[in-house]
């Protein structure tokens, strides 16, 4: 592995995140986090959550003993003492998000706002076996954990900071039960219970799921608002889709399987098993040097994704993308304009724009699968 680019970030010894689980403290946790260095006095929390004022001192008395909320000095007030305002303590709680690609593992670690305090990024071999990809993979997280939060001996259960590791990867799988199916490229995985098997080896509570679908929470937690569809066009294509807000995944996590839609009947074999789909187009335009074929093959895809669904906003990512990032845009975007324009009245063109984050996005969505629900957002 590589070396760690990391922040000194030592959380406070024996804060308990999950004893203040439950909706109403998730509220009042967001707010704080919202609030950012400034804070937010308890009045304010009561108007904007509902909340009774005596519910939510309750509230912030238990995340202050926990050392999730802290004191951020006083403000002027109407007609009394100045208010005692709060602010989240982000120190106090991390999480590390994997992205396990097909020849490369990046994990990153964060805190509660979310910042990335520390990284590792490495080689990998999907199909190097269960075991060999387990190894790296627990490596990586102890070394980037133990060397950021100076964490002693194996394991990761007495780190009191921790809440767990997400783990985003190509599909398909089962996010529920943290199992994988027949991952293209990788049929041998099919089966494998990812999730326990890596708590087990790491003593922290761990999260699966598809890698489009960890960016795609990362980004709606990061604001992008409405319903959108984020395509990550790297070793392999598919879509992460949020509507309404929440991530769809669909009823088995099949949702946004967007790269084996065909396009081209009888077209070249794709490694699904199939022929023409909008993958292999695309993978082989690329593998030619021809990134304006590749864009214009993504933009019809995107063009039919977008004509199904009716989303507000096509975003683009993955480390093709990032090769080459104003052609795909341009390029996607050309076709979704001509598309409109032949709808006439309804054609209003879907924007298309480079999804923030870069190479580093699929990881840090991978740990807001941990930290999502500590904030009141789901990542089911």
């Amino acid at each position: 592995m590589d070396g760690v680019n990391r922040t000194k970030s030592g959380g406070p010894a024996g804060a308990n995140l999950f004893a203040v689980r439950s909706h109403n403290t998730a509220l009042v946790l967001d707010l704080l986090r919202a609030a950012g260095g400034e804070g937010i006095s308890r009045l304010e929390l009561a108007e904007r959550t509902g909340l009774t004022p005596q519910a939510v001192s309750k509230i912030t008395a238990r995340l202050r003993e926990a050392g999730l909320a802290a004191e951020a000095g006083r403000r002027a007030s109407t007609g009394g003492k100045p208010r005692t305002v709060l602010r989240l303590v982000p120190e106090a709680g991390h999480a590390v998000g994997v992205h396990l690609d097909r020849d490369e593992l990046r994990a990153v670690l964060v805190d509660l706002d979310g910042a990335v305090v520390g990284e590792r990024r490495g080689a990998l071999d999907l199909g190097a076996g269960a075991e060999a990809v387990l190894g790296v993979v627990a490596g990586a997280v102890e070394g980037l954990v133990g060397e950021v939060l100076e964490a002693a001996g194996p394991g990761l259960g007495e780190v009191a900071s921790l809440l767990g590791v997400g783990v985003a990867l190509p599909g398909p799988l089962d996010h529920a039960r943290g199992v994988l199916h027949r991952v293209t490229r990788f049929p041998e995985w099919d089966g494998f219970p990812l999730r326990d098997a890596l708590a087990e080896r790491l003593g922290v509570p761990v999260v699966v799921d598809k890698d489009t679908n960890a960016a795609a929470l990362g980004l709606a937690v990061g604001g992008e608002g409405g319903s959108f569809a984020y395509l990550h066009l790297g070793t392999g294509l598919g879509a992460g889709l949020v509507i309404g807000g929440s991530v769809h995944r669909g009823v088995r996590t099949g949702a946004g399987e967007f790269g084996h839609q065909v396009l081209q009947l009888d077209g070249p074999a794709c490694e699904c098993g199939d022929r023409g789909c909008v993958e292999a187009l695309c993978l082989a335009a690329v593998e030619r040097g021809e990134t304006e074929e590749a864009a214009r093959v993504l933009g019809v895809g995107a063009g039919n994704l977008v004509a199904l669904l009716d989303i507000d906003l096509v975003l683009l990512g993955g480390r093709t993308i990032t090769a080459a990032p104003e052609a795909f845009v341009a390029g996607v975007a050309n076709v979704l304009d001509a598309r409109a324009r032949r709808e006439g009245a309804l054609g209003t063109p879907t924007p298309v724009r480079l999804a923030p984050g870069g190479e580093r996005s699929v990881a840090e969505g991978a740990a807001q699968l941990l930290l999502a629900p500590l904030f009141g957002r789901p990542n089911t």
